[in-house]
């Protein structure tokens, strides 16, 4: 535990925003004002932080899909990262309204992305005019840089780990609106009411950011690859033969004796 403390305090988790920009539905977890900045207690940071480890754990163990939101610049390489580490989808460019809410739809864009994709990398898309390559390649760029993220989201997520979900309200809306949990990294301008797990810590800063998507990641890698060992040792469990007729005979004499 020392060492997480070490590792958080040294990656400025525990600095907030000034004092002027707090939410007052914050205090419990601040710790202490300095120089006109609001200090973050670690120790509500740790306990959020366990907690969301946790839920993720069972989230991931039972094969739910979990989608990383943080569309800011410090989080976006963060999010792309720590997702695609433990093979989840994720959003780190833009939000699209209807996201979640209107998921047929994001589903029929992914598959025109596809799309695409295949017609760029085969012989006929040579067979284009100049100005009609030009204008799918276009589609293509803002197509791959607000869905790609989002490719292996064949369902809608069971939770989301959210970034600054002041800023991120609208994915945050979406999730209520669904009753999708909500696992958020929370600065002391945020609303805690408005998700189901704050983490509280910086979250403008990189190396937070870092550091705690990493540990949500690590958490989310591990419930999968327990739900990976609970699938051979069931497999292992119905491959193995039915007992005889002479050993149940001989099981039920033990017994009896």
């Amino acid at each position: 535990m020392s060492t997480l403390v070490t590792e958080l305090v040294e990656a400025g988790v525990h600095y907030g925003h000034r004092a002027s920009r707090w939410n007052p539905k914050m205090r419990p977890y601040i710790y202490a004002r300095k120089n006109l900045i609001h200090i973050i207690d670690v120790r509500e940071t740790i306990r959020g932080l366990l907690r969301a480890k946790k839920y993720l754990q069972q989230v991931s163990s039972r094969n739910g899909l979990i989608l990383f939101v943080g569309t800011k610049r410090q989080a976006a390489e963060a999010v792309e990262r720590e997702a695609s580490r433990c093979g989840m989808p994720y959003v780190n460019d833009r939000w699209l309204g209807g996201t979640l809410t209107n998921f047929r739809t994001i589903r029929n864009r992914m598959t025109r992305l596809e799309e695409l994709e295949t017609l760029k990398n085969s012989e006929e898309f040579n067979a284009y005019s100049k100005k009609m390559q030009s204008s799918l390649n276009r589609e293509y760029r803002k197509m791959y840089r607000n869905l790609n993220g989002m490719r292996t989201m064949s369902r809608l997520p069971e939770c989301l780990v959210v970034v600054d979900p002041k800023k991120e309200k609208n994915a945050v809306r979406e999730a209520q609106a669904l009753g999708i949990a909500t696992v958020a990294l929370i600065d002391t301008d945020c609303d805690p009411d408005k998700v189901d797990l704050p983490i509280p810590g910086n979250d403008d800063s990189m190396r937070s950011i870092e550091l705690i998507t990493k540990l949500l990641s690590d958490a989310i890698a591990a419930g999968k690859t327990q739900a990976a060992i609970d699938s051979q040792q069931q497999r292992e469990g119905s491959d193995a033969p039915a007992p005889t007729a002479e050993q149940e005979a001989a099981e039920k004499a033990a017994a009896d004796a």
